[in-house]
C-alpha cells in the first residue's frame, strides 16, 4: 500500500518583490533579488512549489561596533572601520545576496553625523558592492526624519529596501521612498494587528502593497523566539488565507539580536561547560535563523561569517525538494 502525501492548496499568495536595479533599469546593480511568489507554507515538496529560496543578506555598519565580542570582532577586524570595505567583504568573501547597511553615525548619541555624511557613506557602498542594498536608520525618529530624504535620493534608481517604518514614525520614510523608488521594511512590535494597521496606513500614502517588506520583530534563540515564531507563522498563513495586507515577505534581522544573548557572547572561560566561544557564537545565531526561515522569513540578515556560511547551506538542503 502506497503512502500518499497531503498536499494543501492556499487561496492567496505572497507578493512577488525585487530589490535592486540592473543598469537597464536604471541602476547600477550587477543583478537583482526577488522575494516571495510562494503559495504554501515553506520547505514542503508536496505543496505548491516556492520559486524564490529564502535570501542570506549580512549586516554592515557606519560605526565600529563597540561592544561585540572578540569571537564576533576577529573575522572582520580588518574593515570594520571601513563601511565600503566591510561591504566588499561580505560579498566577496561570504558570499552575500544583498548587504544591509545600518546607518548608526547619525543616532545623536552616537557620532551624530550629519544627512549628508550619512548619503556619503551609503554611496561608498554602493559603488564598493554589485549587490541590491537595504539600508536602516538609527532608530532615533527625528535624525531619521532628517536622514531619510538624503539617503533614498543618494540612492535614487537603486530601488533599495528602506527601513524601519513603525506605526510611530513611518510618514517621512514611506514619502521619500515614493520619491526615490524604494522599497519600505515596515516593522511592528511583534503583532500582528499592528503590523496590518502599519501596512494599511502605509498603502493609504500611496505606496502599493507589493512594495512593502516586514519586519515583524526581534527574538533569538532563548529570548522569546517561539513568540516571534508564533507571529510570523500567523502572519504567513493570513497572507495565503487571502488577506493581501498580510501578503507581504518578511525579513528577519538575525544577528543583531542573537548576539546579544550570553550564550553567544561569554568567553568559555567564564563558563566552561558551555563549549567555545568562537562555536557557540555563529551556532546561535544560525539556529536562530533556521527557526525563523521554517517560521517564513524570506531573508535573513546576519554578521558572522561562519553563519552565512551555515545558514546558506541550510537553505540549500531544505529547497532541494520544494523549489519550482
Amino acid at each position: 500500500m502506497s503512502l500518499e502525501l497531503v498536499k494543501e492548496t492556499w487561496p492567496g499568495k505572497i507578493f512577488t518583490i525585487t530589490i535592486g536595479a540592473t543598469a537597464a533599469e536604471g541602476g547600477t546593480r550587477a543583478r537583482t533579488v526577488t522575494l516571495g511568489g510562494h503559495g504554501a507554507l515553506p520547505f514542503l515538496p508536496g505543496d505548491a512549489p516556492s520559486p524564490h529560496p529564502p535570501l542570506v543578506a549580512m549586516e554592515v555598519m557606519d560605526v565600529v561596533p563597540p561592544d561585540w565580542p572578540e569571537h564576533l570582532r576577529a573575522p572582520l577586524a580588518d574593515v570594520l572601520a571601513s563601511p565600503a570595505d566591510w561591504a566588499r567583504k561580505c560579498v566577496e568573501d561570504c558570499g552575500a545576496d544583498l548587504v544591509c547597511l545600518r546607518l548608526q553615525a547619525p543616532h545623536p548619541e552616537w557620532k551624530d553625523a550629519s544627512p549628508d555624511e550619512a548619503a556619503a557613506t551609503v554611496r561608498a557602498v554602493l559603488q564598493a558592492v554589485p549587490v541590491p542594498l537595504i539600508i536602516l536608520g538609527c532608530g532615533h525618529a527625528d535624525k531619521d526624519n532628517e536622514v531619510w530624504p538624503r539617503v533614498t535620493e543618494a540612492a535614487r534608481g537603486e530601488r533599495c529596501l528602506v527601513g524601519m517604518a513603525v506605526p510611530e514614525n513611518y510618514k517621512t520614510l514611506v514619502v521619500a521612498c515614493l520619491a526615490d523608488g524604494h522599497n519600505v521594511l515596515a516593522e511592528a512590535p511583534i503583532d500582528v494587528n499592528i503590523q496590518k494597521q502599519l501596512n494599511i496606513l502605509i498603502t493609504e500614502m500611496g505606496l502599493s502593497a507589493d512594495r512593502i517588506v516586514l519586519h515583524p520583530g526581534n527574538a533569538s534563540l532563548g529570548y522569546g523566539l517561539e513568540y516571534e515564531y508564533s507571529i510570523m507563522e500567523r502572519i504567513r498563513l493570513a497572507g495565503l488565507q487571502g488577506d493581501r495586507m498580510l501578503s507581504q515577505p518578511m525579513l528577519a534581522v538575525v544577528g543583531e539580536e542573537a548576539w546579544k544573548a550570553k550564550e553567544a557572547r561569554l568567553p568559555e572561560g567564564a563558563m566552561p561547560a558551555w563549549g567555545a566561544e568562537a562555536l557557540r557564537g555563529p551556532a546561535w545565531e544560525a539556529a536562530t535563523a533556521a527557526a525563523f526561515l521554517q517560521a517564513g522569513a524570506d531573508m535573513v540578515v546576519l554578521v558572522h561569517p561562519e553563519t552565512a556560511a551555515t545558514v546558506r547551506r541550510t537553505i540549500t538542503e531544505l529547497t532541494k525538494g520544494s523549489a519550482a
